[in-house]
This record gives structure tokens, C-alpha cells and sequence, in this order.
């Protein structure tokens, strides 16, 4: 066998298992295409840049996605960067290299997030993007070694490494100054995306104490809001819900965490309890994880659940920053404070209050917010945390709010409900959260929004996302309902199905605790 085929054969083993690995992970439809918009976007940028000698953005954007959404999508956005943009540039021998070179440099990413956290600084993650170029280079070294070097010593790969240095150099360098160019944006943009629709199951800590009292464990039924619009509603969701409990974007569809997840928090608003098949679905699925979006998450599903949120409050609380933020996210400190409410905190409580303060004074001029800081394009979805976020931490009667709400009204579209981005067409997932925030702040008029709830709910119950599309009908109605309950964040179980704070339920109640993961889903922090 000679060197080139075996090369061949490893680097076909490696791909494979960076596919499949990808693959295993079910990524849903958002996440694919995403993955394809980074890998088309790396390809071009090497092609814009082909006539400056080996200086290209593909690295940093293959090392951000890496970075922000996990290895399994930043070993595919590389590879496939390198093989799309080899149809330009033409395909050979290399071009497996490429792939497992740029594969590897998302990897890299991936292990940089866990190492050192998210909240890696701009010049280190520029350092470091400089040193993935030197990576990439010695593994393309190699395989102008393996490929094309007659004799395979290691004074002939000392040679070629030498004479490739200025072409590394520049590679390195080119490297560090796009990602401080355009870098921290696209990390922000990716980890907004990841904290809305990506989900990482782990084990729960056993710190975490999340039981239930037995009579919630139960999860008895209760009766649903008299609103023909709820009833069916919940009539469609409970139809929809799969033989393990859980539930996936659409009826039949393999069961999702982050679809279960929104519906079991509406149908906690609308009064009724997701079932014992919904808590055996939950058990063991507990998502304990450093990132303040997860802990704020599992915090909302485990109040709505009537759980124990003692422990999880402490964990967050830790994770805020002296300014007063989580992550420094309008967004993820908006649902910062829901979170803490939601665990018995009073809204004058240090933690909530320092949280109201660093979402308030990120407010933009047009009276919005948005997902990250003051400056971002204002949005529904994002202003609607923000104004929760502030009635949480008591700022209800406050010009900011005024503002808000001044806002929102001002997008609502003439068939009352509202879109995603100024100017875009309606849909359910926005107007609900527009409808929530108008009712925390007591202002506004929210029956325009209802009636486009109504209106865009099918005969079976489901609640279509927009007049045109009819995409994930699951989870869009368990989003819906919440509105349609007219309730807002925190929404919290009924007093019969609620544990204490911090309670000790005693050995027999502990054991039937395990029931009570229920809900440590990824609800979308939105």
C-alpha cells in the first residue's frame, strides 16, 4: 500500500466519522442550514480573496462557528467550505487535506468554548485564530509531503515547511486582523442563534435539587381555560404527544426537548399539567450546564413544573457579572430576572434589580431592544423579553417601558399581529411575544394580537406560524397558547402542584423526584 492511498484511506476514516458524528446529532433544520450558510460563506470568502497570496477568512469563520455552535457543525462547515470552494479552484489530492485541516481548525473552536469559556476576549480568540493558521499549514505541509515528496524523510518535510513559513506567516497573520475586524460580530450573531434553537442535554448535577412533592409527580390534568381557542389548542397538543412523552415539531415527528419543552410550558399556562408521560419523558434529562441562557431556561421549565428552583437561583446568581448582566446579552439578562422571579426572588432583590438597571440602560433610541446591546437592530421578539424582564424587576411604571410598549404598537402590522424584524410579515411566534410583554406592562391593546392567533389557528388546533407557512405547527402552538392564556413569563404551576423552594421531600418523595427533571428543556430564550 503506498503512502498517498493510505493517506487517502485515513483521511476517508476521518471524514466519515466527523459526518456521522454530526449526523448522530439530529441537528434540526434551522441548525443545517445555518451550517450550509457558514460553509457557503467560508468557501466564498476564500474565492473573494484567491488574488492576495494565502490570505483568506475562511479559518476565523470555520474557527468561530466551531466556537459558538459546537464541534460536530464546525467540523462540517470546514469541511465542506474546502470541498465547495475547490470546484473553483480545482480538486486533487489535496483536497481531502483541506477538508480534515479545516475540519480540525472547527474543532479547535469547539474545544477553545469549553476550555476557556464563551466569554473569551477579542484579542485572545484572535491569537488564537492566528495560531489555527500555523495548524492549518503544517497539515498541508504534510500532505504536500506525503503527496509529492519522493523521499519521505524528515529533513524533506523540514524543507517544505521552511519554504511554505512566509506563506503560513501571511495566512497567520491575515487571520488575526479579519477577526478583528468582523469577528466578535459573528461570534455574537452565532451564539444568539445558539442560545434561541440549540440544545445540549447533559447530566444533571446532583447539587441540583429538583424534586417534587408525590401528589406533583402525579402531574394530574386540570381543567383547561373555558376559550374554545385554548381548548382546542390543548386538545392538538395532547394529540400530538409521542409514545416517550415527549413532543417533536410536528405530530409524528421524533421527540425534541426544545419542542416538548414550549409545549409543556403552554400548556402549564393554560392550566393544565403535560401528564405522566410527559414527566417519564423528562426524567433523566436534566440540563445543568455554565451557561447563564441554560441555567435561566431550566429555572422557567422547572417553576412552570412546580419544582424546587433553590439551588438552580444560586448557580445563576453566580454567573452574573459586576455590571449587573448575564453573558452581557439584553436578551439573557432579561430572562435573567423572569428566571430569579420565577425561583421567589421579590423584584427588589440585588441580583434582580442590578439585572433591570443593565437591560434599562440598553434600550435603543427607537424605544426597542436588542438580542445583544444598545445599537443592534431593535426587534418584537427581543423588545418582549426586555419589557418582561423589566416588569420583573419592577420597572412596570417607568418611561423605559413607555417606550417599549410605544414600540411595539408601532410594529404591529394592519393584520394585527406582529413580524420578527421591522417591516416583516406577521407571525404567531412574535405576536405572542409581543402580546406577553403588552400584558406584563398592563398597556397596550392586546385583542388585535389574540384575534391574529385566532385567526391563524387550523381546524385540528394547531396555530400556523403565518399565513403562508405552516412550519413546525407543534411548537408554534405551544408558544401561542401561553398568549392566548393571556399569561406571561414566569409562568408558574398552580399552588397544588407546587413544591416549596426548598424543601426536603424525605427519602420516599426523593426517589419519586426523579420525575421532577420535568421541563429541563431548552425553552428558546428569546
Amino acid at each position: 500500500m503506498s503512502w498517498t492511498f493510505a493517506s487517502l484511506v485515513l483521511l476517508g476514516i476521518a471524514l466519515g466519522v466527523g459526518f456521522a458524528w454530526y449526523e448522530r446529532a439530529r441537528p434540526t433544520a434551522k441548525v443545517v442550514a445555518l451550517v450550509a450558510t457558514l460553509a457557503g460563506l467560508a468557501a466564498v470568502g476564500r474565492i473573494a480573496f484567491a488574488p492576495v497570496p494565502n490570505v483568506k477568512p475562511t479559518t476565523d469563520i470555520v474557527l468561530i462557528a466551531g466556537f459558538a455552535l459546537g464541534a460536530g457543525p464546525g467540523f462540517v462547515v470546514g469541511a465542506v467550505a474546502a470541498l465547495t470552494s475547490n470546484l473553483f479552484f480545482g480538486q486533487g489530492p489535496w483536497t481531502p487535506w483541506q477538508m480534515v485541516a479545516w475540519g480540525l481548525v472547527g474543532l479547535m473552536g469547539a474545544v477553545l468554548a469549553r476550555v476557556g469559556g464563551r466569554d473569551m476576549g477579542r484579542v485572545p480568540l484572535a491569537l488564537w485564530c492566528g495560531a489555527a493558521g500555523f495548524g492549518f499549514g503544517a497539515i498541508m505541509d504534510l500532505s504536500t509531503w506525503v503527496n509529492f515528496a519522493g523521499d519521505r524523510t524528515l529533513d524533506r518535510y523540514l524543507a517544505i515547511a521552511g519554504l511554505s513559513l512566509p506563506w503560513n506567516v501571511a495566512h497567520a497573520i491575515g487571520n488575526v486582523v479579519f477577526f478583528l475586524a468582523f469577528g466578535p460580530l459573528l461570534v455574537r450573531s452565532l451564539e444568539r442563534f445558539r442560545s434561541r434553537f440549540a440544545i445540549a442535554w447533559q447530566p444533571a448535577a446532583a447539587t441540583v435539587a429538583l424534586g417534587l412533592t408525590l401528589a406533583s409527580a402525579a402531574l394530574p390534568a386540570r381543567a383547561e381555560a373555558a376559550e374554545p381557542a385554548i381548548e382546542r389548542a390543548v386538545s392538538y397538543l395532547r394529540g400530538a404527544q409521542n409514545d416517550d412523552g415527549g413532543w417533536g415539531p410536528v405530530p409524528g415527528a421524533r421527540s425534541s426537548p426544545l419542542h416538548a419543552g414550549w409545549v409543556a410550558i403552554g400548556l402549564a399556562a393554560a392550566g393544565v399539567a403535560p401528564g405522566e408521560r410527559a414527566a417519564a419523558y423528562f426524567t433523566g434529562r436534566g440540563s445543568v450546564t455554565r451557561r447563564p441562557a441554560d441555567l435561566e431556561r431550566t429555572l422557567l421549565a422547572v417553576a412552570a413544573s412546580g419544582g424546587d428552583t433553590g439551588a438552580l437561583a444560586e448557580r445563576l446568581r453566580s454567573r452574573q457579572r459586576p455590571d449587573g448582566s448575564f453573558a452581557g446579552l439584553v436578551n439573557v439578562t432579561a430572562f435573567g430576572a423572569v428566571a430569579l422571579r420565577a425561583a421567589g426572588a421579590p423584584a427588589d432583590d440585588p441580583a434582580v434589580r442590578d439585572a433591570g438597571r443593565f437591560v434599562a440602560a440598553n434600550q435603543n433610541g427607537d424605544g426597542g431592544f436588542s438580542f445583544a446591546r444598545r445599537g443592534a437592530p431593535s426587534g418584537t421578539d427581543d423588545t418582549g423579553a426586555a419589557v418582561m424582564g423589566l416588569v420583573a424587576a419592577g420597572r412596570r411604571a417607568t418611561p423605559t417601558v413607555e417606550r417599549a410598549v410605544r414600540y411595539l404598537e408601532g410594529q404591529r402590522n394592519d393584520d394585527g399581529g406582529w413580524p420578527l424584524t421591522q417591516a416583516g410579515a406577521s407571525n404567531s411566534q412574535s405576536t405572542a411575544w409581543a402580546v406577553q410583554a403588552l400584558l406584563a406592562a398592563e398597556a397596550g391593546d392586546v385583542e388585535p394580537g389574540l384575534e391574529y392567533l385566532r385567526r391563524m389557528q387550523r381546524e385540528d388546533g394547531s396555530v400556523r406560524y403565518s399565513h403562508t407557512s405552516e412550519q413546525t405547527p407543534v411548537w408554534v402552538t405551544g408558544q401561542a397558547l401561553a398568549a392566548l392564556a393571556r399569561r406571561t413569563l414566569p409562568v408558574r404551576a398552580p399552588a397544588a402542584d407546587r413544591a416549596p423552594a426548598h424543601l426536603d421531600l424525605g427519602p420516599q418523595a426523593r426517589a419519586a423526584g426523579a420525575l421532577a427533571a420535568l421541563l429541563l428543556s431548552a425553552l428558546a430564550v428569546r
